[in-house]
């Protein structure tokens, strides 16, 4: 399997309702160098750890069910993958998804890195939203929707990269429409 056909997997969760607005998939990548403490999943860290799944299986477990709204990808670190997520989120953006992402690099640490890796510039293409920067445990809170510690932002995506500088995400920016598969 090519690295853009296969995804190393923490986790998957067909339900999940705490990673982004609406009944959402959780893609929990394995693999995650940034190590921070208090992380939620610190089983996710080993790069070698989980399961290796094809792409199109997950897509089509997906596919499968009709009620879900939007695909978030988390970890672990998908942009420890960019590829395979890349790949993916490409799939179900075309499919009609909101897509969201978790990354411990903040959306400028990404701009830096595309360049030499053409897949972590095509994996922002594909997401609706980026939580960025890492978990900071001294900074966290329970009140806090969507984000871990108070140091991480919520980006619309397709804004920060029309100005090409972060754009902070709005909840009256979005907007749950039906995948085309319905």
């Amino acid at each position: 399997m090519s690295e853009s056909n296969s995804l190393r997997v923490f986790g998957l969760v067909p339900d999940s309702i705490v990673d982004g607005p609406g009944l959402r998939y959780g893609v929990f990548v394995q693999g995650c160098t940034h190590a921070c403490p208090g992380c939620h999943n610190p089983e996710s860290q080993p790069a070698g750890g989980g399961t290796v799944y094809e792409i199109d299986a997950i897509f089509d477990d997906i596919a499968a069910n009709r009620l879900i709204q939007g695909v978030t990808f988390s970890g672990g670190e998908p942009f420890e993958q960019p590829e395979a997520c890349a790949a993916l989120a490409r799939r179900l953006k075309d499919a009609g998804y909101n897509v969201w992402a978790y990354s411990g690099y903040t959306f400028e640490d990404l701009c830096a890195q595309a360049p030499g890796r053409p897949a972590v510039a095509d994996f922002l293409a594909c997401i609706d939203v980026l939580v960025d920067g890492p978990f900071v445990e001294s900074l966290r809170s329970y009140e806090l929707e969507w984000r871990g510690s108070s140091n991480q932002r919520i980006l619309d995506m397709p804004k920060t990269l029309a100005v090409g500088e972060p754009v902070e995400w709005r909840l009256s920016s979005f907007k749950i429409e039906l995948p085309s598969s319905w």
